[in-house]
């Protein structure tokens, strides 16, 4: 079991950095291709909701990469010495749209370090702080939360336990094949290299999922447009969680209903089972 120095990692809350990006015309039409038929509508000149998600992605040098793909630990973010990283879920406060032609710059801030223990042994959860701001002002705060596991063990099926059906009757469902094209163009647009998301026998053998991975901002992505379209518009604050690894080869869906300005919605793979749960609220 990896022993974890809380202290020293803790050391890292306060960092902050700051990066900028454009909405281009070239990055709306690759979103707009990827996610074809899953995007709410929005205003004249606005960008597609979720967008926000692939401007200014981390570019480390490939000499700077860690073994699975991601930019090394402990730069920006703390060295915690788990191998396996994931996106748990976080919160969107949506203050205004962005716009194409927009210079967006994003603050972002290391806001906790936390260990707990999990069935399968030590989990590390990292809260990043992030703001958009534009020239009209801050557009987006966000809550992002990372979390940091221990290596797979032989045997082990990564997954975990299946999730549980979604606790709601949906109104609203869009079934999504989680195709490896679908993979490919997301992590292209976000510069995401994790091999779990794209190299089999490493997503199989050396973290032990059963497939590849989905992303975790691609189900937030179709649950904050199948939100906006069900209350009628964009939502204010939007609420998501990681419940179980979504894994590729398989047609899934995007659940969800409202009542008045609430909404609440789910990505639920072909078995059933939870994968990621949302709220959202005007």
């Amino acid at each position: 079991m990896t022993t974890l120095d809380i202290d020293h990692l803790r050391g890292w809350i306060g960092r902050s950095r700051e990066v900028r990006d454009l909405v281009t015309p070239r990055l709306v039409d690759e979103f707009r291709a990827t996610f074809t038929g899953a995007l709410a509508p929005v205003g004249e000149g606005e960008a597609p909701l979720a967008l926000h998600w692939c401007l200014a992605p981390e570019t480390p040098a490939a000499d700077a990469l860690g073994s699975d793909g991601h930019a090394a630990k402990g730069g920006f973010l703390p060295p915690v010495p788990l191998p396996r990283r994931m996106w748990a879920g976080g919160e969107i406060e949506i203050v205004s749209p962005l716009r194409l032609g927009d210079e967006v710059v994003r603050r972002e801030t290391v806001a906790d370090v936390a260990v707990k223990e999990g069935r399968t042994g030590a989990l590390c959860f990292v809260t990043v702080r992030h703001e958009y701001e534009t020239p009209r002002g801050i557009a987006i705060r966000e809550r992002q939360d990372i979390v940091y596991r221990e290596a797979a063990k032989p045997g082990e099926n990564a997954a975990g336990r299946a999730g549980a059906p979604p606790d709601f009757t949906p109104e609203r469902v869009r079934e999504v094949a989680a195709t490896t094209t679908l993979l490919f163009r997301y992590s292209a647009m976000t510069f995401n290299g994790h091999r779990f998301h794209y190299d089999f026998p490493y997503a199989t053998e050396v973290e032990g999922y059963p497939g590849l991975v989905v992303h975790g901002p691609i189900q937030a992505s179709l649950l904050l447009n199948l939100a906006a379209e069900s209350l009628g518009r964009a939502p204010r604050t939007f609420r998501y969680r990681g419940v179980s690894p979504m894994i590729a080869g398989q047609t899934f869906r995007v659940a969800g209903r409202s009542e008045g300005a609430a909404f609440t919605g789910a990505t639920v793979d072909a078995a059933g089972g939870t994968c990621m749960q949302a709220a959202a609220g005007a």
